[in-house]
């Protein structure tokens, strides 16, 4: 299959269509705007199309289409290759899609990523982006204060994610502890030799990217150490007490604790004040991952569930998840702008030191990426648009359901809670009787006859070596009818699974 245009395709002039012509150029926005047009339209009628929170076919048919769809060419590219995309979508706009932290997004956020897309700038110097340069200073400047950072002296970023946030935030860490006065021989010149090896302290449920994050900065997986959690999957201060005990006996070098706000199965929230009263005196960085729980601060009720955030030393939070931002919208901020001093770089292609000392401010020194789209539009605009206590509002509707939902799964005899949710996620499971493992496979196959049936995108996890499914409640327009409609599926799907097993004996 050829993915080139035909002669035939080019010969259409840039002035008969928009699609040859660019979208800056003087008639660029009307050619955008009649291009997202018949896009939307493509859209919804492949969303009708699909009828569901994704396509009743497998792997293979969706694949299939999307061959046969790569197919075209010239003009019937876009609206053939938008009604694959559509048909073939996980919808997390649909309420029986709630399997994961992938959120449905604003609106308005889309449009102003549209915008964004448009003009094109790239934060890596401030000749290829002016305004937006200065937007995301004021916007993550305001964002610290939410975590509690007063003053000018906050730094922070605008990330993909909070994978990214991980691996920046334990790079100043990891340069932190074992660099020089300058904070950046480590980066330049790798680990010096030594018997004392770097430690990074975590809960036992942390993100697996921090165990990816040790390995990308050359610490090695086998540099986390696992600190215990409790029945809710918080990090027992206790065990972190010990763990750092005996770290520092063993001669190695704690480099940074990472406490989690808000786990990815339970939504769990690590104590803590009482973990950065430790990080305090054994002189560690404390990092918080809040990529899910962070859009708590919003909200007036919740955010109280966060106290202490403010004492760490960098704290990372993910706006498409409780923030309802397209993809992707992290953010990394930091108690001081100099913690970022590990990153500072100067090109003379990009920031050269005359042109900062004249005023013009770079943000090449606060990122691992070079060229980065100004991620911070949409950010801005739903802030002015909906406010912190419109995005609290939605944050409290998630919470709230997921507390009406775990009743429901309280009220239905087939299904069994694994325990009061946290935040917005409850795990459950079928009651399928019999042997543990009997019970796993069925969970685990119910969960893929949902899927293959196009009827719900349910997720799953392991809790205690056994298979629980998941419910991520991120749409804060889906009611207590829809999750009821949904649990009903998923019993009904376990009853189906069961009578399939027991047929095939």
């Amino acid at each position: 299959m050829s993915i080139t245009p035909s002669t035939e395709d080019l010969a259409i002039s840039a002035e008969a269509s928009p699609r040859t012509g660019l979208a800056g150029a003087p008639q660029g926005p009307a050619a955008v705007s009649a291009l997202v047009e018949e896009a939307m339209h493509t859209l919804a009628l492949a969303t009708a199309e699909r009828g569901g929170p994704l396509p009743a076919r497998g792997p293979h048919e969706v694949a299939e289409a999307v061959r046969a769809a790569l197919s075209a060419t010239g003009a019937a590219a876009l609206p053939r290759l938008t009604r694959a995309l559509t048909a073939g979508a996980a919808d997390p706009a649909h309420p029986h899609c709630a399997a994961h932290l992938h959120c449905p997004p604003l609106a308005v956020a889309v449009a102003a990523d549209t915008v964004a897309s448009v003009l094109n700038q790239s934060l890596d110097s401030w000749d290829q982006s002016p305004a937006a340069t200065a937007m995301e200073t004021q916007v993550v400047a305001e964002l610290a204060e939410l975590v509690g950072y007063r003053g000018e002296q906050a730094g922070g970023v605008v990330t993909s994610g909070g994978t990214e946030s991980n691996l920046t935030a334990l790079m100043l860490a990891r340069d932190h502890a074992l660099g020089t006065a300058t904070g950046r021989e480590v980066g330049r010149h790798g680990l010096a030799p030594s018997r004392a090896r770097p430690r990074i302290l975590c809960g036992r449920v942390a993100h697996f990217s921090v165990q990816r994050s040790a390995a990308l900065l050359g610490l090695g997986e086998d540099a986390v150490v696992a600190v215990d959690v409790d029945e809710r999957h918080r990090m027992r201060p206790a065990a972190l007490r010990a763990a750092l005990e005996r770290t520092r006996a063993d001669g190695d070098v704690p480099v940074a604790i990472v406490a989690t706000a808000g786990t990815t199965d339970l939504g769990g929230v690590d104590p803590l004040p009482a973990i950065a009263h430790l990080a305090e005196e054994f002189g560690v960085w404390l990092h918080v991952d809040a990529a899910y729980g962070g859009g708590l601060l919003f909200s007036r009720r919740l955010r109280g569930l966060l106290s202490g955030l403010e004492s760490a030393h960098s704290v990372s939070m993910d706006l498409h998840k409780l923030g309802w931002q397209p993809v992707a919208a992290g953010v990394l901020l930091t108690r001081e702008r100099a913690m970022f001093a590990p990153l500072s770089r100067s090109v003379d292609y990009l920031n050269p030191t005359d042109d900062e000392e004249s005023g013009y401010p770079s943000l090449l020194g606060y990122s691992l990426r070079t060229t980065r789209r100004a991620d911070v539009f949409k950010i801005a605009v739903t802030l002015r648009t909906l406010g912190t206590d419109g995005l609290g509002a939605m944050v409290e509707a998630c919470h709230d359901l997921a507390q009406r939902t775990a009743a429901q799964v309280i009220a239905e005899p087939r299904l069994e809670l694994a325990q009061a949710p946290s935040l917005t996620t409850v795990v459950f499971r079928y009651r399928a009787g019999g042997t543990a493992e009997h019970g796993d496979r069925v969970n685990a196959r119910l969960r893929r006859r949902l899927l293959e049936q196009g009827r719900a995108v349910v997720g799953r996890t392991s809790i205690d070596d056994r298979v629980w499914l998941k419910l991520t409640l991120l749409n804060p327009d889906t009611t207590p009818d829809d999750t009821a409609a949904l649990l009903a599926l998923v019993a009904d799907a376990g009853d189906a699974e069961q009578s399939h097993l027991q047929e095939s004996r």
